[in-house]
């Protein structure tokens, strides 16, 4: 499948993203960490492609469409901590929901992510909110991600109208390109550094 269009094909089966990391241990210490995300949106939003560009800085333009989830991880410091982030991408379409829904328990974050190239898209986003809601935790922290902000020639979504939702709904914004990796990386550790700041401040690392 093309990260950057609907077309949607591949095999009926797993997906997964191999990754390098600094390292394999997770040791919750007061020197290293270990945080759960899901990523979640409608199918063909360019989650895989998020994934993939966060972890091993590359973009391929054409991506199987991810069936049931795929894996990635990659890890990052944090005031002198070592954070791992484990990161599960889930697939977009319905019949997949309940596979996504289990992946929900554990997460300490949570990407949402729509195509600012097609509006159903951010439509759609009060069911995958609901979701979050009803199968995480209340602590969990929550990024809305806007992909494809390198097609702003076909943009049918606002930054104004990404940016009133995520306040409405009391979520961290940012709009990305997996293509240019325009704040990409920002969009990952700035959900990890809220996490951070939230367990340090409860006591619940």
């Amino acid at each position: 499948m093309s990260c950057c269009s609907g077309t949607e094909s591949g095999p009926d089966r797993f997906n997964e993203v191999r990754t390098t990391t600094s390292s394999n241990v997770a040791n919750r210490d007061q020197n290293s960490r270990m945080f759960k995300y899901i990523v979640v949106g409608d199918s063909a939003v360019g989650k895989s492609c998020l994934l993939l560009q966060f972890v091993d800085k590359k973009f391929e333009d054409q991506h199987e469409l991810t069936i049931g989830v795929e894996f990635g991880s990659r890890t990052i410091t944090i005031d002198n901590c070592q954070v791992k982030l484990q990161i599960w991408d889930t697939a977009g379409q319905e019949k997949f929901r309940s596979i996504t829904r289990s992946y929900y328990r554990g997460a300490a974050g949570a990407l949402l992510v729509y195509d600012i190239t097609r509006r159903e898209t951010f439509e759609h986003l009060s069911n995958w909110i609901e979701d979050c809601k009803k199968y995480s935790s209340q602590n969990i922290v929550v990024m809305l991600i806007g992909n494809k902000s390198d097609l702003e020639s076909s943009r049918q979504v606002t930054t104004a109208e990404g940016q009133s939702f995520a306040e409405k709904h009391g979520l961290y914004f940012k709009e990305t390109s997996a293509k240019t990796a325009e704040n990409v990386d920002e969009a990952f550790i700035k959900t990890a550094q809220e996490i951070y700041a939230f367990q340090n401040k409860t006591g619940t690392v």
